[in-house]
């Protein structure tokens, strides 16, 4: 799990305008397994805040609750997060029991299937998703991301040779190639079927990454390979944005030629 880059106010958390309501994830601190999922409202977070136990808001009972109040399995929690939208809770807890009902560990004890099929190989999925991300990997010492040779003017920083289009053209080709084959198991495939609101929130969250790794390499906490390493991300996501909207880098370096 990514480390904490800042903290926020209670005041922040986005609840459900009909229910007042925010979803709340619960993974164990240590093994990182998802618990359980349940709903809070800002009373319920205070009451977690201030007694270090997960408090929840009943949507059946309608009423608060305190997770083990009756079972005696309680969770201490060590930590709240909230996610990027503001509109999903993280409590990371210490679970003193089996966090479901039913005696298992966690609620998320059985795996999802459709007429027996099951998620594709690990491996298989991991080789693919490494080549619809490998030009725009960030490969050290200022090697070209897709051909792993120096650039053509390694002394030249703020330069554009032609192994930097080269880069950029090849992952343009990877992205459009996915969206016309839609290939199961690809991560760019399933951008696609997601949409604009998915590939947009995921542009919106490798620019607020990119931006906070400037900022950590501007005080000193951070170095540049983690900024160009966020940027490739977005460009990826950036241009898996256009192809969604029918739009290619020629449409945008056309409006960059005529502002210039």
């Amino acid at each position: 799990m990514g480390g904490i880059k800042s903290e926020i106010d209670l005041a922040a958390v986005r609840y459900d305008t009909a229910t007042g309501l925010v979803p709340v994830v619960v993974q164990d601190t240590e093994t990182r397994d998802v618990l359980m999922l349940a709903y809070a409202n800002r009373e319920a977070l205070k009451r977690t805040i201030a007694t270090g136990y997960a408090w929840f808001w009943s949507r059946s009972r309608q009423e608060y609750w305190r997770k083990g109040a009756s079972s005696g399995n309680l969770q201490e929690v060590v930590e709240l997060r909230l996610d990027c939208d503001g509109d999903t809770v993280l409590y990371l807890v210490h679970p003193l029991g089996p966090a479901c009902h039913t005696g298992e560990e966690t609620c998320f004890y059985r795996r999802l299937t459709h007429g027996g099929a099951q998620m594709a190989d690990r491996e298989a999925r991991q080789r693919d998703t490494g080549r619809d991300r490998h030009a725009a990997s960030v490969v050290k010492d200022g090697a070209d991301p897709v051909t792993a040779q120096p650039p053509l003017n390694p002394g030249m920083e703020g330069s554009i040779g032609r192994s930097d289009w080269t880069a950029l053209d090849a992952l343009w080709r990877t992205i459009d190639a996915r969206y016309q084959e839609r290939p199961q198991g690809s991560y760019t495939t399933y951008l696609f079927e997601h949409g604009a609101m998915r590939i947009g929130k995921k542009v919106g969250e490798e620019a607020t990454e990119a931006a906070l790794a400037a900022l950590a390499h501007e005080s000193g906490r951070g170095d540049r390979a983690e900024l160009a390493a966020e940027s490739a991300d977005l460009l990826y996501h950036l241009m898996v944005l256009w192809r969604h909207a029918g739009l290619s880098p020629a449409d945008v370096l056309a409006v960059l030629s005529a502002r210039a």
